[in-house]
């Protein structure tokens, strides 16, 4: 049994917080009440004076590595990375060494998170073969063996009958398809967002057009579809414009942003820090400034990380050699913490909503929630509590974060999965 004394419980952006003392047995919430009597013998007593307590967190976007490039990343090192950052639910993308393109390969990911993982993933199929955009692949059949959404995310699928056929099936199948928005004829060869920072550091452009050309194609194949389209990384001003525009036609659409776009800019990439390469690139302080109204209106419907473990050789070389991506999971919620909460006036509420609730509900999951009788899966999370990313202290194989060196507010301290704890008092147990 556990018992966590004197919790601030908040499941959502109208809760009245009052603190009260949850009681879990084996795997579920047993009791909240106040004043629960303490039997140390029989309990683990957890004291959540000051901080609080709030349903753990689902990532409908990361990268895994696993198979084919367990060098960078594998499902238990990703796995606990995940759970250091209080997610006990991720979804992981297709592109794979081979890729997750068959019922076989979603069968050995969902195999592999049994045997390794302390917390619940869930595998991402692929939209077409191979991820090479020329034939589509098992979407059924991958669907029936627990694919929760179909991607080529790392690439666009730049065949737009190809796209409207997935979206087709997937309405089929009732599954989301999640979309990487990039025309490559605009984006290739490119490092950074093409602007200021392209010019005066003369590393190649990539246009804003390239994410926002094919958000507009896909909202519009899904409009006549009616399929569930989910626009993943979004990044620029434009393509928030274009998503609001599809919600109020009635449009099935949902849409995520990072918390790396919602914080920095391609400022970041002065000085030439590969940890900044990211792919969409980091934009201007409008477009940072467009995101966090877009989220704040419901424009974007939640948060993901886009995890992108990468080796230290595949970053420490030449700018325009350098992988894009940077990890994530371990920075999310303090990121969204400092930025939205303590710089623009989010209720700590509708960060849960944006880690929990909206994520789930975009798969087709019913939210975690902290009530009696639901299962155990929280965090007790220090909203004062101000750290440093330190690669030292990173759980991740690879420590590629674009953090590094940075301050911020708010630490995940505790986690709780299915009754079990995963991380305590900042330690991680898993």
């Amino acid at each position: 049994m556990i018992l966590i004394k004197n919790a601030q419980i908040v499941n959502s952006l109208h809760d009245k917080l009052e603190k009260v003392d949850i009681l879990i047995v084996d795997d579920k919430i047993e009791k909240i009440s106040k004043n629960i009597e303490e039997n140390p013998e029989k309990m683990i007593i957890i004291d959540a004076s000051g901080k609080y307590v709030m349903p753990s967190f689902t990532d409908i976007h990361c990268h895994l590595r696993e198979p084919g490039f367990e060098y960078k990343e594998d499902i238990k090192s990703g796995s606990r990375s995940a759970a250091a950052g209080g997610f006990t639910t991720i979804c992981c993308m297709p592109n794979t060494n081979p890729p997750v393109d068959n019922r076989a390969m979603v069968a050995y990911i969902k195999y592999r998170a049994r045997e390794v993982s302390p917390i619940e993933v869930l595998p991402v199929g692929a939209i077409t073969k191979a991820l090479l955009g020329e034939e589509l692949a098992e979407i059924g059949f991958m669907k029936d063996e627990g694919a929760i959404a179909i991607s080529d995310d790392g690439k666009c699928v730049m065949n737009a009958n190809l796209m409207r056929n997935a979206l087709l099936y997937s309405k089929d199948f009732s599954i989301p398809v999640i979309s990487h928005c990039e025309d490559t004829n605009l984006s290739e060869g490119g490092q950074i967002n093409l602007g200021y920072v392209s010019t005066i550091t003369g590393l190649r452009g990539i246009p804003r057009e390239a994410e926002s050309i094919i958000v507009a194609r896909d909202i519009l194949l899904a409009k006549e579809t009616k399929a569930h389209i989910h626009i993943t990384h979004v990044s620029t001003k434009e393509s928030v414009r274009l998503i609001k525009m599809a919600k109020e036609w009635d449009v099935n659409v949902t849409a995520d942003t990072c918390p790396h776009y919602i914080s920095l800019t391609e400022e970041e990439v002065l000085g030439f820090n590969t940890n900044a390469k990211v792919n969409p690139p980091l934009r201007t302080q409008e477009d940072v400034e467009a995101l966090i109204e877009g989220l704040k209106e419901g424009i974007i419907d939640c948060i993901s990380t886009d995890h992108a473990p990468h080796h230290k050789d595949e970053k420490n070389v030449e700018f325009n050699l350098a992988a894009s991506g940077t990890i994530g999971f371990e920075t999310a919620f303090s990121v969204l913490i400092t930025y939205l909460v303590e710089k623009n006036a989010f209720d700590i509420g509708e960060i849960v909503e944006l880690l929990n609730h909206n994520p789930r509900k975009i798969i087709g999951l019913s939210p975690n929630i902290i009530k009696e009788g639901e299962k155990a899966n929280l965090v007790i999370v220090d909203l004062k509590k101000k750290w440093e990313v330190k690669e030292k202290n990173i759980v991740s194989k690879s420590k590629n974060s674009v953090f590094l060196g940075k301050i911020l507010t708010s630490y995940v301290e505790t986690v709780i999965y299915n009754g079990k704890i995963l991380k305590k008092d900042g330690v991680l147990n898993c």
